[in-house]
């Protein structure tokens, strides 16, 4: 077990790469908590992973654009097992794609709150405990914060942010020796890209469009991007301000650009 009795916390650990993040930090002996808003599909993965073992799943219901909220689960935690020793801070959404016309203030706003000022927050709050540990923090960022992606600039600039405040925590924190690092996927198998393929004209089209962006002809897992996160929380110990990418190569070569 690979992080066996370390106390773990994740952000928006219902799914994608947060289940993917409990899923694998339980398997490998952490004591998990993890939040969500949605209770039922919380409860229900914390029955299933404390039945498997060999750690511990605890999940809170929390909504983490709610600065309170996030601060309940960070002293809940400590509470509950007296230390931490990672924080992951998944939790995030990416809106439809539209172009800057058709975003308002308020909805970059609100995004703003959501995939960026609940990362501070939970940073902050954590930060006293994680000196204490020498733990890690891990933000999950994101490719398109590095390459744009099209009708998406208030996502693309949330993330951008995720990856830039992540290196300057970093050089803070050293003299704690805490590590601070973010990794950033690109198409990664979740619910949301299978949401984006059922609305799609033809789904399959879809699906084997978004397999082929990758050089390595498919997308990632959650549990790849779990794997990524453990390595980084567990054995990764020289490595502090370092964005990891988790794309398959997407981002190599030539592609087509132009939309003319």
């Amino acid at each position: 077990m690979r992080y066996a009795g370390k106390v773990t916390v994740v952000t928006g650990g219902t799914k994608g790469i947060g289940e993917g993040c409990v899923r694998v930090f339980v398997r490998e002996g952490s004591q998990v908590v993890f939040c969500a808003r949605h209770a039922a599909d919380g409860r229900k993965l914390a029955a299933e992973l404390n039945q498997a073992g060999p750690g511990t799943a605890t999940f809170m219901e929390a909504d983490v654009s709610k600065v309170q909220d996030v601060k309940q689960l960070i002293e809940e935690t400590v509470k509950k097992f007296g230390r931490i020793d990672c924080l992951i801070n998944n939790a995030g959404w990416h809106p439809p794609h539209k172009p800057i016309d058709e975003f308002s203030v308020e909805e970059f706003r609100s995004l703003w709150e959501l995939n960026v000022v609940s990362m501070f927050a939970a940073c902050r709050f954590a930060l006293p405990y994680l000196r204490k540990t020498r733990g890690n923090i891990i933000n999950v960022s994101s490719l398109v914060g590095k390459m744009g992606q099209l009708h998406a600039t208030t996502y693309v600039a949330t993330k951008g942010a995720v990856t830039a405040f992540t290196k300057a925590l970093a050089v803070d924190e050293a003299a704690h020796d805490v590590r601070v690092n973010s990794i950033s996927p690109g198409n990664i198998y979740t619910p949301l890209w299978q949401e984006a393929i059922d609305a799609a004209p033809d789904p399959r089209k879809c699906r084997a469009e978004g397999d082929a962006a990758q050089l390595l002809g498919r997308m990632g897992t959650a549990e790849e991007a779990g794997l990524l996160c453990l390595y980084l929380a567990a054995e990764a110990t020289f490595t502090t301000g370092v964005d990891h990418i988790l794309s398959g190569g997407a981002e190599l070569a030539y592609g087509r650009k132009t939309r003319k």
